[in-house]
C-alpha cells in the first residue's frame, strides 16, 4: 500500500485521467472562512431569491469536517461538457448546454466510485464521501483551493485548460495528501460576462443577484416570472450560458469526450412549432432523467410564455 502523500495524490490524479476527467486537484480539508464570511453577507443581502435552501448548513458548506468527520483532503475533478453540437433550429426555445446531457450526477458519481476504488485498492480503506452538486459543498471553491481554476467575475468556474462549461465533482476522505496550488485570477480587467448580461444579475465582480438571473428564473423559481424579468428572458426557456458564452476562455474550447455525455436523443432536434405543442407525455418521454426534470413540466410551459 502506498502511503506517501505526494506519490498518493500523483497515482490519484494519474487514474483519474485514465478514467476521464479532464482535470483533478487536491485541497486540505480545512474551514473556507474567506468563502463564509462571503456567503454570510450574500445571504444576509438576499442576493439568493427564494432558494431558502441556501440559509439551512451553512455550517456544512464551509467545513468539510462537518460531512466527514476526520477528514483531511478534497480531491476535486472536472468533466469539461461543451457540446459538439447545438440546437439545430436557431428559433427554436434556448436551453442551457449543460442540460443537453442525461442526469450528469450519476454519470459523474459512477465515475468518481471507480477512482475511490482505486485508492482504497492502493491506499486503503478510508472514510470517504463522494459529492457531486448533491449536498451542502462549495464545489468551486474546492476545485479553485486545488488549482483546477479560478473564480471568475460571473461566478463560474474558470479553467484555462477546458473554460467554464464543466460539472464538478469530490471526494472528501481522511486520507492525507499533498495539496496542489491555487491559480492566479486570470480574468484581469475584463468584463465582458458583467456587460453582456443582460437583467444586470451581475452587480459586481463575482457578486451574482439570483432574483435577477434568468437561469435561477427558468429553473429554481417555483411561482411566476417576475415584470422585472419580462422582455428580457432572451428566448431562453432553461438555463441561461449568456455570461459564459462571451467569456474569453472559452473562446477555444474542445467538446467533451467524456464517456456518457451524449446529447439527449431527439433534443437537439426539436423546433420551435415542437417546443410549443409540447404536451405532458411528450415532456416526460423526452426528459425523463435529465436535468430539465428539475423545473417540471408546468415550469417549462410558464417559461415558454415568458420567453421573449
Amino acid at each position: 500500500m502506498e502511503t506517501d502523500p505526494k506519490r498518493c495524490s500523483i497515482l490519484i490524479r494519474e487514474e483519474a485521467f485514465r478514467l476521464g476527467f479532464d482535470d483533478c486537484g487536491i485541497s486540505a480539508a480545512g474551514k473556507l472562512d474567506k468563502e463564509k464570511a462571503f456567503l454570510d453577507r450574500w445571504l444576509k443581502e438576499g442576493r439568493h431569491a427564494e432558494m431558502s435552501y441556501m440559509e439551512r448548513n451553512r455550517d456544512k458548506r464551509t467545513d468539510p469536517q462537518k460531512l466527514v468527520p476526520g477528514a483531511r483532503s478534497v480531491i476535486s475533478v472536472l468533466v469539461n461538457y461543451y457540446p459538439s453540437r447545438f440546437q439545430e433550429d436557431p428559433s427554436a426555445p434556448v436551453i442551457s448546454k449543460y442540460a443537453y446531457y442525461p442526469d450528469y450526477h450519476r454519470i459523474i458519481k459512477n465515475r468518481l466510485h471507480l477512482l475511490l476504488d482505486y485508492i482504497e485498492q492502493h491506499m486503503g480503506r478510508v472514510k470517504s464521501r463522494i459529492f457531486v452538486d448533491s449536498a451542502p459543498v462549495l464545489e468551486r471553491a474546492w476545485a479553485a483551493r486545488s488549482g483546477l481554476g479560478w473564480i471568475g467575475k460571473n461566478t463560474m468556474l474558470i479553467s484555462r485548460k477546458t473554460g467554464s462549461f464543466v460539472f464538478l465533482g469530490e471526494i472528501i476522505c481522511d486520507l492525507e495528501l499533498a495539496p496542489g496550488k491555487e491559480m492566479p485570477d486570470y480574468c484581469g480587467e475584463c468584463t465582458r460576462c458583467l456587460d453582456a448580461c443582460p437583467t444586470g444579475a451581475l452587480l459586481a465582480p463575482r457578486v451574482l443577484d439570483a432574483g435577477r438571473c434568468i437561469s435561477y428564473h427558468t429553473i429554481e423559481n417555483p411561482g411566476e416570472i417576475p415584470e422585472s424579468m419580462r422582455g428580457k428572458m432572451q428566448n431562453r426557456i432553461f438555463g441561461c450560458d449568456i455570461c459564459q458564452d462571451v467569456c474569453p476562455w472559452n473562446r477555444k474550447v474542445r467538446p467533451t469526450s467524456f464517456p456518457g455525455l451524449e446529447p439527449v436523443p431527439g433534443l437537439l432536434e426539436m423546433t420551435t412549432d415542437e417546443w410549443k405543442a409540447l404536451d405532458e407525455t411528450t415532456y416526460r418521454s423526452t426528459f425523463s432523467g435529465t436535468s430539465l426534470e428539475r423545473t417540471g413540466y408546468r415550469g417549462i410551459i410558464r417559461n415558454l410564455k415568458y420567453r421573449k
